[in-house]
């Protein structure tokens, strides 16, 4: 390696193709319905992008690394040469902390971001994508941490934001919307993909989500992803297991990639064994694991972790969890609330969605090996959960008396 680059330097090269690794295209423009060359009518190819990894410095890992460039520290900045050209303007995304809550387990609260979701680390980069091609504005298929995101990514870039939502948008993701002033249309959910290729091809909006018949996803997206894994490396080494909540895999991808990265450069000895975690009502990459395919599509029940209860599947996810030896682990709803349960009382307030990574490590028990500490990632704050509001037992007047607060303290076990 080299030390002649800068953090304001991308170093990003091409788009590469996950169907078939020796087809490459440009950088530009990004490649937003997958790999023309590979995909079929059944089956659409995500692309990644790649590097000249010769060229990175190893001093980006480290402290002095973190003051190479103006505002490096300050979001994806400092893991510019490894992210793709970051044209838009930042909002501090990342940087979140890694808690221990005991027995060698650690949770990476992504809810710390500015828009309180891991999805700030992919709309950086998305929304950057967006400049690069000179488009007025992107457009985004989501009804939660997703839409809220790409709205402020978009109101910090100057650039208008669509957001085709659901009429059921938890309370706090609309407020998110509003505030940004993104065009919210409530649309059926069938009816979001088909539409919004048509506004990409009648308006020039730039798609920040999926248009393809299996999910691919941006092909920017989840590079910022990566530096998930880059800050559990710097804070912790390589984990022996990360356990992902996971729907699309975006982020499953983004955290394998990351550490796969690190080996690469030589600065982690291995890389560790990444583990997705979904709804047992859906699970596309499960099955798709099961089936010995790139990837699938389920039929989803009803269940209340809406921002992971994903119909069709990922190439990604299938490749992240192979590539690291990990597993595809299906939690119910039930494990999720007792996981949710754990982490507020470790004063962690998670979405249900979030709480799937610490649901997969205590439902695998013995099954997965831990030699050494484990990350679960939660990936969203619990404002983001439908139904959030206030709860008349907190909002109804108490006697102020000493009797009747003294009954209630013993109610709750506190002696006076």
């Amino acid at each position: 390696m080299t030390t002649s680059m800068t953090a304001g330097d991308s170093l990003a090269t091409s788009q590469r193709s996950l169907g078939d690794p020796e087809v490459r295209h440009p950088l530009w423009p990004p490649l937003v319905a997958g790999c023309p060359t590979t995909s079929t009518d059944t089956i659409a190819h995500p692309l990644e992008v790649d590097y000249a990894y010769d060229k990175a410095s190893s001093a980006l890992f480290t402290a002095a690394g973190s003051d190479t460039a103006p505002g490096a520290g300050a979001g994806h900045n400092r893991w510019a040469p490894l992210l793709p050209p970051l044209l838009a303007p930042g909002l501090g995304e990342g940087g979140t902390p890694l808690i221990g809550i005991g027995d060698g387990v650690f949770i990476k609260d992504e809810s710390r971001n500015p828009t309180w979701s891991h999805k700030d680390r992919l709309n950086r980069v998305t929304t950057s994508a967006a400049v690069g091609v000179g488009a007025s504005g992107i457009v985004v298929a989501s009804s939660g941490n997703h839409g809220a995101s790409a709205a402020a990514y978009a109101a910090r870039a100057g650039l208008r934001c669509v957001v085709l939502a659901s009429a059921d948008v938890p309370p706090a993701v609309a407020s998110f919307l509003n505030a940004y002033g993104a065009l919210v249309l409530p649309v059926p959910a069938a009816d979001r993909w088909p539409l919004m290729r048509l506004i990409v091809d009648r308006t020039g909006l730039h798609p920040v989500s999926n248009l393809a018949v299996t999910h691919t996803g941006h092909p920017f997206g989840a590079e910022g992803y990566k530096t998930v894994a880059y800050e559990i490396f710097a804070d912790l080494g390589v984990p022996s297991a990360v356990f992902v909540p996971t729907g699309y895999g975006e982020l499953l991808f983004g955290v394998w990639k990351g550490f796969t990265e690190l080996h690469r450069l030589g600065l982690a000895e291995s890389v560790p064994r990444i583990h997705a975690c979904e709804p047992a009502l859906g699970g596309p990459l499960h099955a798709a694991l099961r089936q010995g395919v790139p990837a699938t599509r389920v039929d989803v029940g009803d269940s209340d972790a809406y921002g992971i209860d994903c119909p069709v599947g990922s190439i990604r996810g299938v490749l992240a969890v192979r590539g690291s030896g990990g597993s595809s682990l299906l939690v119910s709803d039930e494990q999720m609330r007792a996981a949710q349960a754990e982490l507020a009382g470790h004063g962690l307030w998670a979405e249900l969605s979030a709480a799937a990574g610490l649901a997969g490590l205590r439902s695998a028990g013995q099954e997965v090996e831990r030699e050494g500490p484990v990350v679960c990632i939660s990936t969203s704050s619990g404002f983001k959960d439908r139904g959030v509001g206030a709860s008349p037992e907190l909002t109804t007047p108490v006697d102020p008396s000493w009797d009747e607060v003294s009954r209630r303290l013993r109610a709750a076990g506190i002696r006076d």
